[in-house]
């Protein structure tokens, strides 16, 4: 749901998919290719969120921030399920592992990778290209080539995703029986793991 709040309307480009259960308040700029999941919250009632080009948040993640601040989530940002995004920038093409926590007026670099369920206290620099895991979090390493090219593959599906809602996501009620015919889903990704094997 789309909802205005003291007069901000929320900016959404027609490519981009922000999903029924979700919500987005007031004043938020989502721009080309974006995914919103299901039970995302996007309020931009104290303060402007942008969500550049090609920016996923997924489900059940918080973007918000205090009064007077405003946030931005750099292009190709990727947001995994149930992570907070409080008051926090992030940079170009970073990758925020699900369940993390990132506090105010942290700054996350371009290409970051910060692992699941990481706390990054409020005011951390973290610079471009780091491997980020642990509570408190901490750089760990710099990400590799082969890394960063696993994680824009992924984001990748989630760019496609938006399109691929638009054309066959309906409401629906449930089969009670599984069809003979049922098809099976492609294999569209290889795991971290799976990457590094060949």
């Amino acid at each position: 749901m789309i909802y205005e709040f003291q007069g901000f309307i929320p900016v959404v480009h027609e490519s981009s998919f922000v999903h029924p259960l979700a919500a987005v308040t007031g004043n938020v700029i989502i721009g080309r290719n974006c995914y919103i999941g299901p039970g995302a919250a996007i309020r931009g009632d104290w303060g402007q969120i942008i969500l550049e080009d090609g920016v996923n948040v997924q489900e059940n993640c918080t973007v918000h921030m205090f009064p007077g601040k405003s946030i931005t989530l750099k292009e190709s940002a990727h947001v995994g399920h149930g992570a907070i995004i409080h008051g926090a920038n992030l940079g170009r093409n970073c990758l925020i592992g699900m369940n993390t926590v990132i506090m105010d007026d942290a700054e996350i670099g371009d290409e970051c990778i910060v692992g699941a369920m990481a706390f990054v206290k409020a005011e951390t620099i973290i610079p471009k290209r780091s491997l980020v895991v642990g509570n408190p979090a901490k750089i760990i390493k710099q990400v590799s080539d082969e890394m960063i090219a696993w994680k824009t593959k992924g984001t990748e599906l989630y760019q496609q995703l938006p399109a691929d809602c638009h054309k066959t996501l309906k409401e629906v009620e449930p089969l009670r029986e599984v069809p003979e015919d049922l098809p099976t889903q492609e294999e569209a990704y290889k795991t971290l793991r799976e990457t590094f094997k060949n």
